[in-house]
């Protein structure tokens, strides 16, 4: 099987289909950063770096499956308030039509936040691809199910040009816990108290402390598994785009560093990053877990 990869990020879907022997021959983003790494990583795929919007469809190879990852911020409950841009965001979504408009591809899968469903032009996207001979079939996937020490609840749509859509029986396997990737030595650490640490970052730190000990895990601001944290035993929360998860451990504490990140995407450890911490943070936080790539590619190639 081949396979393109829209709105490609680091690459995350293309690790996927690699693990899964499908072959990514064409990869595109509109962040030239994103390009850069995907090629790093993935020299094999032709890439380009565009707005998918100005996509000439014909220059794109054939493939069996085409996996888009479209902007989530527009749909994303941590956008905060709307804003104009946001649809813009949403609007990249119409790319995968026109991809599949031209190719009619046997197979999509689509990647976004849950909220993806609720967007106010789903019902028109969805009749869009019904008109073009598709059956669509959300599936809602913790990554943590799927072997990945982290919790990152997606949804993958899968789109099949079959009359009935396609629910997939994927695997599951059993929650690892975040200490896993922790790199305990191989990083600084800095005091817990010094000077000009908030008070409510104090706080949060003291309330996990009364919980789950001198080791856990905690978000740096307040959002995200309440204000105490969460135990090292268990997967941690979604990493996201900023840095967000600090490690505390004993009188001291330090944020989670981009190896540690990139293993907790479920990434290899020669995967290629940016040397500068906010990129590579920022495309990891961005990106696809592998394995649940691969766990749905496996189960569409049994199915074709």
């Amino acid at each position: 099987m081949q396979a393109i990869d829209l709105f490609a990020g680091i690459g995350g879907f293309s690790e996927g289909a690699k693990q899964a022997k499908v072959r990514v021959v064409w990869a595109a983003n509109h962040w030239r950063l994103a390009v850069e790494f995907h090629s790093a990583n993935h020299p094999d795929a032709i890439h380009v770096c565009q707005d998918l919007h100005q996509a000439d469809w014909r220059e794109v190879p054939r493939h069996d499956v085409c996996l888009a990852s479209p902007a989530c911020q527009g749909h994303s409950k941590a956008r905060g308030k709307e804003r104009p841009y946001h649809d813009a965001l949403r609007s990249t979504a119409w790319a995968v039509v026109s991809c599949l408009e031209y190719h009619r591809s046997p197979f999509a899968v689509v990647e976004n936040v849950p909220e993806f469903l609720d967007w106010s032009l789903y019902p028109s996207w969805v009749d869009a691809l019904g008109r073009l001979g598709y059956s669509l079939a959300p599936h809602i996937i913790d990554s943590a199910d799927h072997g990945v020490p982290q919790h990152r609840l997606r949804m993958f749509l899968v789109i099949s040009r079959s009359k009935n859509p396609l629910v997939l029986n994927l695997p599951k396997r059993p929650h690892r816990p975040v200490s896993e990737i922790i790199e305990w030595d191989a990083h600084r650490w800095n005091p817990i108290n010094k000077p000009g640490r908030s008070i409510k970052t104090l706080k949060r730190i003291e309330a996990g402390r009364k919980q789950f000990g001198d080791c856990f895990v905690a978000p740096f601001y307040s959002s995200g598994s309440g204000l105490t944290g969460r135990s090292i035993d268990r997967p941690i929360g979604t990493f996201s785009t900023v840095d967000r998860w600090a490690i505390i451990r004993g009188d001291q504490m330090r944020m989670f560093q981009p190896s540690e990140v990139r293993a907790g995407m479920g990434l290899p450890s020669t995967y290629v990053l940016p040397k500068t911490r906010r990129e590579a943070i920022h495309l990891l936080g961005n990106g696809v877990t592998p394995v649940v790539a691969t766990d749905i590619l496996n189960e569409l190639r049994r199915a074709a």
